[in-house]
């Protein structure tokens, strides 16, 4: 019998290939040949993330049971001291949603950044609602220091169409995140109508937006079953933090872009560029090869990375 054809005795059901598309804690929705199934996990334990390419055994009445999860390409992921999120798996970019108002944190960016860095997916900043002209030039000028390494950085509006924007993403794997508020949802809408992903008014008293999306779903951007060979995209619930505890301190200098030539090259091999002499970090800020606003998000990350493990060593 054929590895696609495993039968499985508990249910008599034949275990078949499947891409989450939608992840509501420990149950999933499942995309297969078969249709679309809602899918639960053995045991308690769930380390699942939509993206993820996964077996499943069919049940009665559109149910099924994932088996066994397919080697993954990337892991977006999330954690403070002591909690771990899984976000989505087997992207290629991250859409990091950033808009004109309400106001959005530089430092947040940088997180999202360091995060895909860490798994080589490849960031993209959309800068949204530039149609909102009176705040165009400070939102600009928040994203100058990124787009001077080389990211992308795409001006939109989604209240105006959409188009230039999905020709853009029409072959990608990836996912969009960022603050409440920001129009994510609005973004999926006119990219893709049939979504008719929730929108709400942003809450202008508290210069940030309301979640409208409770958990992670996956669309296919032409509208197809989605797979491999087509592009997708997955609307995430809104972040207010986006905690990096699970990496370590080489790996967070590793995943700021402008360090990497500099690491290693400090007078003492255990330099925590504070304020050791021959420092090729703080040389690198005296001198403008690194802006200052980065190299804070670098310290502020870092200091929250060692507090959290002070607070849980396990990590």
């Amino acid at each position: 019998m054929s590895p696609n054809k495993q039968r499985n005795k508990a249910t008599g059901g034949e275990a078949i290939d499947g891409l989450i598309i939608a992840a509501f804690g420990r149950h999933y929705e499942v995309a297969t040949a078969a249709g679309r199934l809602r899918c639960y996990t053995r045991g308690k334990k769930s380390s699942f993330a939509c993206g993820d390419h996964v077996r499943v055994t069919p049940g009665g009445d559109d149910q099924g049971v994932i088996d066994a999860l397919k080697p993954r390409r990337s892991l977006l992921r999330r954690s403070d001291a002591f909690r771990e999120k899984l976000i989505a798996a087997n992207l290629s970019h991250i859409l990091i949603v950033v808009a004109t108002e309400p106001g959005f944190s530089d430092l947040l960016v940088s997180r999202c950044i360091a995060a895909a860095e860490s798994q080589d997916i490849t960031p993209i900043i959309i800068l949204n609602k530039a149609d909102l002209v009176d705040r165009l030039a400070f939102s600009r000028a928040q994203l100058a220091p990124f787009r001077a390494l080389g990211y992308e950085v795409i001006e939109a509006s989604a209240l105006h169409g959409a188009a230039g924007l999905l020709e853009r993403l029409s072959s990608l794997h990836a996912i969009f995140v960022g603050q409440s508020g920001m129009g994510k949802s609005t973004l999926i809408n006119a990219l893709i109508p049939e979504a008719n992903a929730a929108t709400r008014e942003i809450s202008a008293a508290l210069d940030s937006g309301k979640h409208t999306t409770t958990f992670a779903r996956l669309y296919a951007l032409d509208g197809q079953m989605p797979d491999d060979a087509r592009g997708w995209i997955i609307d995430s619930p809104g972040l207010q933090v986006f905690g990096l505890a699970h990496l370590g301190p080489d790996e967070l200098a590793e995943c700021f872009i402008e360090f990497r030539p500099l690491l290693g090259r400090c007078r003492f091999r255990d330099c925590r560029h504070e304020e050791e002499p021959g420092c090729a970090l703080l040389e690198a800020l005296a001198d403008g090869r690194v802006h200052p606003r980065r190299f804070e998000h670098y310290r502020s990350i870092r200091a929250e990375i060692a507090e959290a493990k002070r607070l849980n060593p396990g990590w």
